[in-house]
């Protein structure tokens, strides 16, 4: 079911859509001209492309907190070349999502690439840690990989704060508070915490009582992060124990898979899960993984499980 946030405005959207081919164009439509470049090339939206992974932690990332971003900017007569930096950057892209690392933008990372995603950095304060791994011993000896992560410092919820309450803002749709109620509940279910909904009564945007705060946001909304239109970054939230959590209200949003659209649960999900304390995963099928694509369901996976029950040290 495709999930409009102003509902005339979202219903007539989905009828366009039921009645034509045409799909929302991608921020991240420009990887398709670059697509084959490698090291020494000199091309019209290299700039994108540094842009690109540098907002997402791949190039000069000085990001000292993970929701709060810093970034130098490339100099601007070397935007359009593909230098060493750009190689390397690309590389240690190809490493995190398990692509032959090459250094060149070939096909499988351009379609990687222009995935759906979070808009939480791959990288914090220069260091890949989407390959960490964890060797875990079970009984008989028996060895498990977990590749889950921690954000710096390993923040978390106090030992006390085991129920988190939540609220929406306003401008949230019933059909997407349920869906991410849903979300809430999973994760209750899969750990020690449990997550109790406050009802927003007032005519505020929101309400400070609450421990996490829900709202979906379009382009630019104050917090520094702007969002970039369809099928780009999707969702962001902050880390334990700020409790914000915005999704791109410009997304073709869907309740379930549908094609074309993005399924809220999982992004919810997703972000749930960074407001935990989780960073994000090399593994595909976790749902810390950082993209998604349109049609899309995820469920917990294992690792997401595991991640939060080591940081809490309720294994």
């Amino acid at each position: 079911m495709a999930l409009g946030l102003f509902h005339l405005f979202f219903s007539c959207v989905l009828l366009f859509a039921i009645f034509s081919d045409a799909h929302p164009a991608s921020p991240f439509e420009f990887l398709k001209n670059l697509q084959g470049s490698q090291k020494g090339d000199k091309l019209q939206g290299l700039n994108q492309l540094k842009q690109y992974l540098s907002k997402f932690g791949y190039i000069n990332s000085i990001i000292h907190d993970p929701y709060v971003q810093t970034l130098e900017s490339e100099n601007n007569n070397n935007d359009h070349i593909f230098d060493d930096t750009l190689e390397s950057a690309i590389r240690t892209y190809q490493l995190n999502y398990h692509l032959k690392a090459t250094g060149i933008l070939d096909a499988k990372t351009v379609a990687s690439m222009m995935l759906p995603r979070c808009g939480v950095s791959d990288i914090i304060n220069g260091h890949s840690r989407m390959r960490a791994a964890r060797k875990r011993t079970h009984h008989h000896h028996h060895h498990t990989v977990s590749h889950y992560k921690f954000f710096s410092g390993s923040p978390k919820w106090p030992a006390y704060k085991t129920n988190l309450t939540y609220i929406f803002e306003n401008n949230t749709p019933s059909e997407a508070a349920t869906a991410i109620s849903r979300a809430f509940d999973k994760w209750a279910t899969a750990t020690h915490f449990t997550f109790t909904r406050i009802e927003n009564n007032t005519s505020a945007s929101c309400n400070t009582t609450a421990d996490i705060t829900i709202g979906f946001h379009s382009r630019d909304h104050g917090d520094g992060f702007p969002f970039d239109g369809p099928l780009g970054v999707l969702g962001h939230a902050s880390p334990p124990t700020r409790g914000s959590l915005h999704l791109d209200a410009d997304e073709p949003w869907s309740i379930g898979p549908m094609a074309g659209h993005i399924d809220m649960e999982t992004v919810a999900l997703h972000e749930i899960g960074h407001l935990l304390g989780l960073e994000h995963s090399s593994v595909e099928g976790a749902v810390m993984y950082p993209s998604v694509s349109d049609g899309m369901t995820k469920d917990l996976h294992g690792d997401d499980v595991q991640g939060i029950k080591e940081l809490y040290h309720t294994v």
